[in-house]
């Protein structure tokens, strides 16, 4: 009995042993896992925008890396909705389908369509790659500097400006609705179908302030074509150092933080190897002199994270999104 007993606790003391041996050796598993076929990436947008060219630049990092092909595939459609329910319903768990993010299907969606074909726990989050201010400008004509003078002459003159955006629900539109809901001032919203449309109305003078990326608005602003007012990210842009932030403007704008953001997801079948093998890349990529160099030219700053750091993070963007929609009544359908 004793010896039984004796070989028992020696059993158990052997495999706490081996537990803790594992929990402390480097996780290499991980860093080794690599696909045998070609990696498909989902781009839920058109070729050109910020999420197709990160899209491209993170499948040519992968092609190197892994020695296997990789390719971008568009899905655009229904506010990115269309490509990421494709990658959503993925239930292989292979990881050779990876989607490119961004808030309009990863954040804003939740709360803004009735009839979304997929659920945030369909996904698992990966790494952001970017993040990018959107901005907000006036044109000259108004006379209007500053978000404080904004502010003062929202203040005077109820109702008399109105604001232009790339579109309902999408990021540019909810940075105007936050900056009224948090300052509670009231602006006309005039929906664009896409960023060049909402610009060129700004430009005519036919909208008299602008919620945009900062890109295309940057250049124009530069040109004294129109009045860059803030940026909405708690830092100041680096193509933009003269431009405030909106935290700077308004005791009630402290906590003001927008931006758009691209990071990759896997469906929520693909197990832990890959999900950090594929995480080490995205860090591997965001490392490398020329990929720094690109980011910066797009006006952008590398947001690496663990899968963690990025999956509290969205959860974060889509709360802070559903109140914001909440509170303005929005409910779309997916068209």
């Amino acid at each position: 009995m004793a010896h039984r007993i004796a070989l028992s606790r020696r059993k158990l003391l052997s495999g706490a042993a081996a537990l803790s041996t594992a929990a402390i050796l480097p996780r290499t598993s991980f860093a080794d896992w690599r696909p045998t076929e070609t990696v498909k990436l989902i781009v839920p947008a058109a070729p050109g925008g910020s999420t197709d060219v990160m899209g491209r630049l993170l499948a040519a990092h992968l092609q190197t890396a892994w020695g296997q092909s990789a390719v971008v595939e568009n899905r655009s459609g229904g506010g990115g909705t269309i490509g990421t329910a494709e990658v959503a319903r993925n239930t292989k768990g292979d990881g050779y389908t990876i989607l490119i993010g961004n808030p309009g299907p990863n954040a804003i969606a939740y709360s803004i369509f009735r009839n979304l074909a997929y659920k945030p726990d369909q996904l698992q989050a990966v790494s952001n790659m970017i993040r990018i201010p959107n901005i907000v400008s006036a044109h000259p004509s108004t006379g209007i500097k500053s978000i404080p003078e904004l502010i003062a002459y929202l203040k005077a003159n109820p109702d008399k400006l109105n604001y232009g955006s790339s579109g309902v629900g999408q990021s540019p539109h909810l940075t105007g609705a936050w900056f009224l809901q948090l300052t509670g001032l009231k602006m006309t919203h005039i929906p664009f179908r896409g960023a060049g449309p909402a610009l060129q109305a700004a430009l005519a003078g036919d909208i008299q302030i602008l919620f945009d990326n900062l890109f295309p608005s940057l250049p124009q602003i530069q040109d004294g074509k129109l009045t860059g007012l803030c940026v909405t990210t708690p830092e100041r842009s680096a193509n933009a150092q003269e431009l405030p932030t909106m935290r700077e403007s308004a005791p009630e704008l402290a906590k003001f933080d927008v931006s758009s953001w691209f990071g990759v997801f896997l469906p929520k079948a693909c197990p832990p190897e890959i999900v950090n093998a594929l995480n080490l890349q995205v860090k591997a990529l965001l490392e490398r002199e020329d990929i720094r160099k690109n980011i910066a030219a797009m006006g952008a700053r590398g947001d690496y994270g663990t899968p963690q750091q990025f999956g509290d993070f969205v959860q974060a963007e889509t709360t802070k999104f559903a109140a914001i929609i909440q509170k303005e009544g929005l409910q779309m359908d997916v068209q």
